[in-house]
């Protein structure tokens, strides 16, 4: 039979879906649960990384960096994978003319580097500490190894790379068609972790006007404006330090 799923364009498919002898059968795989359900339940799992690198051996190196180190710059050869423990990294995009802007920050739990293994001979851009971290160096030709030998580490993987770049889609989107205002919104949600609970939660304070005028794509003072307006509306608390972001701010991100 076919199974028909709408996409987040609006399109709908049709995705070719069988049930035979207890076994569920879709796009040539075999579930012993209907698909939805183990897809469902592979999704809330959360990963445990840790367990996974302990077993990396011989091209593997934990690495320690203080606040605003870079630990790789643009133009570098591109030959490592880096997986983030503790603290936080920006990565950073500096044109000819030497304006940088920020396309990422990253918190425990994030790969980075990865483009290595696609080919990329060279870092495309600078990964720079914003805390004290913790990190592990992982030699590409190991990874490609434990990508091709340990297929349980490659599904994992490929899963993440692909839910980070369901975000980075996300933010290219708001950066075509939605006004600064609503993008900065999105941004000071996304920095904050902001989750299901609704309960307030904080921006690194390390993240400065200047930093999110570079991730929004505008001048500083339009995010001073809006930070104040945030505020004014009772959406953040903001002191010129640190961020506090409210469940209010959701109706900027929300409103047409």
């Amino acid at each position: 039979m076919l199974t028909k799923r709408v996409s987040h364009t609006g399109l709908t498919r049709e995705f070719p879906q069988a049930y035979k002898d207890n076994i569920w059968y879709r796009d040539g795989l075999a579930f012993s649960e209907e698909p939805e359900v183990v897809m469902a339940r592979r999704k809330s799992q959360p990963v445990d990384w840790e367990a996974f690198l302990a077993g990396f051996a011989g091209g593997k190196t934990d690495i320690e960096y203080g606040t605003n180190r870079n630990i790789f710059c643009q133009g570098q050869p591109a030959d490592s994978v880096f997986y983030l423990r503790r603290g936080k990294v920006k990565l950073a995009v500096t044109s000819d003319q030497g304006k940088e802007a920020i396309v990422a920050v990253l918190g425990p739990g994030d790969f980075f580097g990865e483009g290595c293994l696609a080919g990329q001979p060279l870092r495309i851009a600078t990964a720079t500490t914003m805390t004290d971290c913790h990190l592990a160096r992982i030699a590409k030709p190991l990874m490609v190894r434990m990508l091709h030998e340990r297929h349980d580490i490659s599904e994992l993987f490929v899963t993440h790379l692909l839910s980070r770049n369901i975000r980075f889609e996300g933010d290219l989107v708001d950066q075509l068609f939605t006004s600064s205002e609503k993008r900065l919104a999105r941004i000071l949600l996304l920095l904050a972790h902001f989750g299901k609970e609704s309960r307030a939660e904080t921006v690194h304070p390390r993240i400065n006007q200047e930093n999110l005028a570079q991730m929004v794509g505008t001048t500083r003072s339009r995010v001073s404006h809006f930070m104040n307006k945030f505020k004014r509306l009772g959406f953040i608390d903001y002191n010129g330090k640190s961020t506090t972001v409210h469940s209010g701010l959701l109706s900027v991100v929300l409103h047409d």
